[in-house]
């Protein structure tokens, strides 16, 4: 039989300008368009119309970071680490840092293949936060983990912040926005609901989903 494919517009009219030092959170339903958004930030999926100027180069840290499954955590590190452009005199210094950040104990000595998609998702976040860029963007990276990560990752994204990083973060728990964002952009069916600060913003699509949840539609 004949196979129909059906076109979806991921996004639609989506336009905004995020400065210096901003954390943006994106937040919305699933197919909204948040990590289509992402990509198409970070250069890797190209926009049938409009574009994206950024100031430096956005480093995408997402579940598909391209790791090597039959390799050790460690191993990997050291590989990410060096596809970012460190030389290995420089990775020496820095591994147990990025180690400790993840936070996956022993784990981290074996191959990545055996690692549950939270762990798999703290080492990416942890490689990622080492390249200290400009602008990074994180696709669903913190909501995994224990309170301990939660503060270690706090951490990092605080001496991001230090350093005037921009930060796009991706997260289905609209608290985490709350708390690490500064401002939040609410996406429904490709299309820009709300963009303000990160609390209002949060907790409107919070009460949204829950009205949803609730089958009382607003």
């Amino acid at each position: 039989g004949l196979t129909t494919y059906t076109r979806v517009q991921a996004l639609k009219n989506v336009s905004f300008r995020v400065h210096q030092g901003e954390h943006v959170g994106l937040v919305g339903a699933n197919g909204s368009g948040k990590s289509t958004l992402l990509r198409i930030i970070a250069g890797v999926e190209p926009p049938d119309t409009g574009r994206v100027l950024s100031a430096a180069t956005p480093v995408l840290l997402g579940v598909a970071a391209a790791l090597i499954p039959a390799l050790t955590g460690a191993r990997n590190v050291r590989l990410g680490l060096l596809a970012m452009g460190f030389e290995p005199k420089e990775i020496r210094e820095i591994l147990p840092g990025v180690i400790e950040l993840a936070g996956i104990g022993e784990a981290i000595h074996r191959p990545m293949n055996t690692y549950s998609s939270g762990m798999g998702a703290r080492l990416r976040f942890a490689i990622a936060a080492a390249a200290r860029p400009d602008i990074l963007l994180v696709d669903e990276a913190l909501g995994t983990g224990d309170a301990a990560f939660a503060a270690r990752s706090q951490r990092a994204i605080d001496e991001l912040r230090k350093g005037s990083g921009t930060i796009f973060l991706v997260s289905h728990a609209a608290q985490t926005i709350e708390e690490m964002c500064t401002r939040a952009i609410w996406l429904h069916g490709g299309e820009m609901v709300l963009d303000g600060e990160a609390e209002p913003v949060a907790r409107a699509y919070r009460f949204w989903a829950h009205q949803i949840a609730q089958e009382n539609y607003p």
